[in-house]
């Protein structure tokens, strides 16, 4: 059996960092090598992902299980590759650290068995520390990319904030003109 764990602050809310979280489809995204998501139902996905170092690479089917979603600072999850002895756990979780950062932590487990585990665990050692870095590292990116996107269009002279400000000042005005409420903003 292989652990890895990696910690990382995102510059973002909690419930920012949930509202990704949340979809396990954004969690297949990130996985480096990730082909497909096909997302069964709300505990349980189907991943197509490109593994391998070198020249062995090849795509195997990942069928993952959402154990537990505990909003917004916890997650549980199971999974199983199709057709190979491998099967593994994890977990990820949230800690606030401010307003506007948070601590998430990744934790994954791979377990093979039968006469390849001793192959699929050497194999496993170099990478899953890699994969939960590299995974933590989209996370992070995606996330905060988000979360600066709304702040810089408001922000921008023309940009969707400012048209929104105009356009609720138009509604505002025409509500008022019709039934008669105050005066009219210029």
């Amino acid at each position: 059996m292989i652990e890895a764990e990696h910690t990382v602050s995102i510059a973002s809310a909690i419930e920012n960092v949930w509202e990704y979280v949340k979809d396990i489809e954004n969690w297949a995204s990130l996985i480096p090598g990730s082909q497909s998501c096909e997302k069964i139902n709300s505990d349980d996905s189907r991943w197509t992902v490109k593994v391998g170092t070198g020249g062995l690479v090849r795509k195997v089917t990942v069928l993952v299980h959402v154990e537990q979603w505990d909003a917004p600072s916890q997650v549980r999850f199971s999974y199983r590759l199709q057709g190979d002895p491998v099967v593994g756990s994890g977990s990820y979780s949230a800690s606030r650290i401010s307003a506007r950062e948070t601590e998430i932590s990744l934790k994954i487990r791979v377990e093979g068995s039968g006469p390849m585990s001793r192959l699929w665990e050497a194999m496993s050692t170099p990478l899953l520390p890699q994969l939960a870095k590299s995974f933590s590292g989209r996370l992070k990116a995606e996330i905060e990319k988000a979360a600066s996107a709304p702040e810089s269009q408001a922000a921008a002279p023309g940009g969707s904030g400012n048209r929104l400000a105009a356009f609720r000042k138009r509604l505002l005005n025409w509500w008022r003109t019709i039934f008669g409420f105050g005066h009219a903003e210029n």
